[in-house]
Order: structure tokens, then C-alpha cells, then sequence
């Protein structure tokens, strides 16, 4: 992937490997938009990037260019990886809908809690409830930093239901108290199970949105995250056998390994997007 940084400006060169739209609509971040000028913006953390697109790259314009490398997972071929994914041949009809894809190495904490809001939930719900929650962390010029875990285990109950969250309020302030003097950092260097067993026990988080954190809060790509869109597009493409979502999980990650999650991703646009 080529890119250069000058003044925490990033230029990114080969559009065949990164679209903000791709990228950002693919349903692994919430913290997203298009401002007045038309230009999709993101934030993450304490961080804020701007994406404008050019004749001849993506500029990623920002108060943190070394954060966006990483966050935008720069330093990652997709080219040489789609050419992996498209030795199956079901796959490779679809990664052409969302070829721009790139998974994102979303702050853990913000993933955590982002995904126990995402539950049974729509998108601009979430984004609303996930701004509220931020209204209490750092106002950095035009945008609030996602709060500290300790802003939120500060938090009495009743903040978080005066967010508008349902039932999903309890499990907010209990994991942002279980999680208040528990190392992250620390849990990123477990395997992929270990970490899952971490994160099934707290409170408000099942197997699918474990499998999400796990991937777009841990970049562990071996995860196959599995919703409604990928229950469809597994019956409508791969197989009319009747299956639990732990058997289709399971079936994608036997197919696609190392790469699960980024075959997730490609196929949940595709179904999303497709025109018909």
C-alpha cells in the first residue's frame, strides 16, 4: 500500500485499496459522516480524519496522522489478500462491491461498548446514543473524544439511561465498572479464544457481538461475525443447508482461516448493496 504523510496529511495512491465509503458503511464503525463539503469524516478515540478524494489519491487529513495509519490499517496489502479470497469463486463476484474495504483497528474500548449498543438496534439509533454518550467525554474543537473508562464508571445508571439505550443501559454502566481496572492492552496480547472468553463474560455481550469486537476492536481477522445480512447471504449463495449462525460462523472460518473477517466484510456489502 503506498502512501506519504506531509503536515498530518496522508495521501493514499491506489484507490483500488481504500474507498471511505467502502470502508466506512460497511458496518464496523458507527462514529461517521459526511460533512457540508461532502467528504466523509471519522472519529475514533481522541481523533478526528477528514478523507477528500483526488485526481489521483485519497488525501486523510487529520490531528493524528500516525494514529490513522494504523487505524486505517495502511501498512496491510488488501490487493494480495483479495487475491487469496478470490480463490473461491462465490467470493470473488463479490469483492468487486466493495473492493475499497479495509478493516479498521478500532480503539477496544469504544468497540466494546459501541457493539452492546449495536444489539437488536439501527444505525442512526446507535450513532445518536453513541453521541450522547460522548457528550461526556473531551470537547476537542468541533467533536467529543469517546470518554475514558473511568468518565464512564463515574457515570451513575441514570446517564446511561438518559441516553435513550433500553434495556441495554444496565449493561453499559456494569461493564464500564467491570472493565475500570482491567488492562486492555494487556487482553490484546491473548489468542483469538482467549480473548473471546474475556469478552463473553461481560455483562450485555453474546457470541455475535463478541466475534464483532474481536475483529473491529482487536483486528483479529480470523472472526466471522455472523448477522442477519450473512445469514442471507449464505442461504441465497452458498448453501440452501439448514444452519445455527455458530455452524455458518463456523463454516466461514473453515473456508476463509486468517482472512475470515476481511471475507465478512466483502460479502455483508455485497449483500447489503447489491443492485438487484
Amino acid at each position: 500500500m503506498i502512501y506519504t504523510i506531509e503536515n498530518n496529511i496522508i495521501k493514499v495512491f491506489d484507490k483500488t485499496q481504500f474507498n471511505p465509503k467502502h470502508i466506512l458503511e460497511c458496518g464496523q464503525v458507527f462514529r461517521f459522516g459526511i460533512n457540508d463539503d461532502g467528504n466523509y469524516y471519522v472519529i475514533s478515540d481522541r481523533y478526528k480524519a477528514t478523507i477528500i478524494e483526488k485526481d489521483d489519491c485519497y488525501e486523510i487529513i487529520s490531528n493524528n496522522a500516525s494514529y490513522f495509519v494504523n487505524y486505517f490499517d495502511l501498512d496491510t496489502d488488501y490487493n494480495e489478500i483479495k487475491k487469496t479470497l478470490s480463490k473461491n469463486k462465490i467470493l470473488s463476484t463479490m469483492i468487486p462491491y466493495g473492493y475499497g474495504i479495509r478493516i479498521l483497528n478500532g480503539d477496544p474500548y469504544e468497540m466494546i461498548f459501541s457493539y452492546i449498543i449495536s444489539q437488536n438496534n439501527n444505525i442512526k439509533r446507535i450513532q445518536k446514543i453513541i453521541e450522547k454518550l460522548c457528550q461526556i467525554g473531551d470537547e476537542i474543537d468541533d467533536y467529543h473524544a469517546f470518554p475514558t473508562i473511568s468518565e464512564l464508571s463515574n457515570q451513575p445508571l441514570s446517564f446511561f439511561e438518559s441516553l435513550g439505550a433500553g434495556y441495554r443501559d444496565k449493561f453499559l454502566k456494569k461493564t464500564a465498572d467491570d472493565l475500570l481496572h482491567v488492562n486492555l492492552k494487556e487482553i490484546e496480547s491473548l489468542s483469538t479464544d482467549e480473548i473471546y472468553d474475556f469478552l463473553i463474560h461481560l455483562t450485555g455481550i453474546g457470541p455475535k457481538v463478541a466475534s464483532c469486537i474481536l475483529l473491529f476492536g482487536f483486528h483479529k481477522m480470523d472472526k466471522f461475525p455472523v448477522d442477519t445480512w450473512i445469514e442471507q447471504v449464505y442461504f441465497n449463495h452458498f448453501s440452501s443447508e439448514k444452519r445455527t449462525r455458530p455452524a455458518i460462523q463456523k463454516y466461514f472460518e473453515s473456508e476463509f482461516k486468517q482472512y475470515s473477517g476481511i471475507a465478512q466484510q466483502y460479502l455483508f456489502y455485497y449483500e447489503r448493496e447489491k443492485k438487484d
